[in-house]
């Protein structure tokens, strides 16, 4: 077995790897499943993804939390024309609305876990994991307006907030993929399924 670390923009906490297995022998009793498993490791690599896709919505609302908070500290320390950034109205109805968005998707996750916990909201794992990744990028990306030009610079941390938000609609299934084929579908799999019953 062989591999190599991919390099990335972001998230270098965490790495992907090629990996290459050449003449790899894996006994019956090794394999995913038991000798039964054989030819359904795809389903059970889908089966995992609604776990993968309600910590992929906690990371999310992780690093909203952690921009929300640089963002506030810093408006209230950055001073322009004598005031606080954080007196001026335009940077008031930012904090506002990430602080809005990310009550949203905290309750929404939790919400969603709590059905997980019951067996159920594999629809709404990946309904959360979209919202709150996409959310993510806009709230990074508002925390990064707030701190102006230092924002940008390496060595503020809503750079890298910034940056690892990205890949979190990527991760567990990009967003068209889980609003295209997840999503929507069961909608409407529900739906035909309500019309049966009701005809």
């Amino acid at each position: 077995m062989s591999g190599k670390a991919i390099s990335t923009i972001g998230y270098r906490g965490m790495h992907s790897f090629d990996l290459f297995f050449d003449n790899i022998f894996v006994p019956d009793e090794d394999m995913l499943g038991g000798p039964k498993g054989e030819g359904k490791g795809f389903y059970f690599t889908m089966a995992g993804f609604s776990g993968g896709r309600i910590q992929t919505a906690a990371r999310a609302i992780g690093i909203m939390q952690a921009a929300y908070e640089k963002a506030l500290s810093y408006a209230q320390e950055r001073m322009v024309f004598g005031y606080p950034i954080g007196d001026y109205q335009l940077t008031q109805i930012k904090l506002a609305r990430m602080a809005t968005y990310l009550a949203i998707g905290r309750q929404f996750t939790y919400s969603v876990g709590r059905l997980m916990d019951e067996g159920k909201g594999d629809m709404e794992a990946s309904m959360v994991k979209f919202f709150t990744c996409k959310t993510a990028e806009w709230v990074t990306r508002e925390a990064l307006q707030i701190h102006g030009g230092m924002g940008y610079a390496e060595e503020t941390p809503v750079s890298r907030y910034f940056i690892d938000a990205r890949v979190l609609s990527i991760f567990e299934g990009a967003e068209e993929t889980l609003a295209l084929k997840v999503i929507a579908r069961s909608l409407v799999d529900n739906a035909k399924s309500k019309a049966e019953v009701g005809g």
